[in-house]
């Protein structure tokens, strides 16, 4: 075949290939697209993007068919989607922090950054500092005289090690020049049991401690949102107290490296639209989370910062994975 006729059979290709994709996108979606959830069934997490799903099929047009695939604080379903899905759309996954995280720690197959395709972020989870009801200390500013007066004298309990309340606490004391001494515990249930039992002099962790709280076991010291939670409207924020960032557990979605931006297009602005729904609204208020949209570029960058971020810390615990 002479040079000009490859160079022609070359380009047909070529063209074929990007009159494929552009067929494809125009047709997406034309059947069920699955929805990889890395936590048990009822869980919170679960019940949010289920309330999501039923919600963003309506601006699709195809139904939602949702796995739950837990394991690995997280990481099992996001895993298995970027070593085995087709990029075309029709399988996605939340994609929590732990996906990263996990990266930090211990060998993975996958790389955050590079082997998935951002969508949205949409909520995620209100963390914050509580404390037993008879504490002495009535703020978050006495906490932090009383550690900068006695270092390595308060403890806090968080859900475990490396979880993000755990991250969170070392953040804060990174900041602020303070010491604290780190109890893990199993879960966030258990934290809160802790606390409200006086076991442990603070607690990081989730508004799952809201029901201690309102029953007078446990006192509420900060949270970690940018903004006040209207279910706790006297407790203050991070930056309200001078601490300058907020700490979040995103619940977004991606997808495998290498989706044509029309398809994730589709996929954002559907799912965009159910933080106008008012069911998903109701249920996102009722599990004390807060809409934290973001588009899949800022949701990706805003996970390479913090897994930065964290990457210090983890260092510095000795948790890192050594090469």
């Amino acid at each position: 075949m002479t040079t000009w006729l490859r160079r022609f059979a070359s380009a047909g290709i070529a063209l074929s290939l990007v009159l494929s994709g552009t067929a494809l996108a125009q047709d997406y979606p034309s059947r069920p697209i699955t929805l990889s959830i890395p936590w048990v069934a009822g869980g919170p997490t679960d019940i949010v993007l289920r309330a999501v799903a039923e919600a963003a099929q309506k601006h699709l047009g195809q139904p939602i068919i949702v796995e739950n695939r837990a394991g690995g604080g997280g990481s099992v379903g996001p895993a298995q989607m970027a070593a085995t899905a087709k990029p075309d759309g029709y399988t996605i996954s939340q994609m929590p922090d732990a996906v990263y995280r996990v990266q930090l720690t211990q060998k993975t197959t996958y790389d955050s950054q590079a082997d998935f395709t951002y969508i949205v972020a949409l909520t995620g989870y209100a963390y914050g500092v509580t404390v037993p009801t008879d504490s002495p200390f009535k703020s978050w500013q006495d906490v932090v005289a009383y550690a900068k007066e006695h270092p390595g004298k308060l403890n806090f309990g968080s859900p475990g090690a490396a979880s993000t309340p755990h991250m969170g606490m070392e953040r804060i004391q990174k900041q602020l020049g303070i010491r604290l001494v780190h109890v893990p515990f199993k879960g966030a249930a258990e934290v809160n049991v802790a606390v409200a039992g006086g076991h442990v002099m603070l607690g990081a962790s989730g508004t799952s401690a809201k029901s201690l709280a309102d029953a007078g076991k446990l006192r509420f010291l900060n949270i970690w949102t940018p903004h006040r939670l209207k279910t706790l409207p006297d407790v203050p924020t991070l930056r309200e107290l001078g601490i300058p960032f907020e700490i979040e557990g995103p619940i977004g979605l991606a997808g495998p490296k290498g989706m044509d931006p029309k398809i994730v297009k589709i996929l954002h602005d559907a799912f965009r639209k159910t933080l106008d729904d008012p069911k998903v609204l109701e249920v996102l208020a009722r599990m004390d989370l807060v809409p934290a949209y973001k588009n899949g570029a800022d949701y990706k960058a805003m996970l390479a910062e913090t897994m930065e971020i964290e990457r210090g810390i983890l260092t510095d615990l000795g948790l890192v994975k050594k090469d």
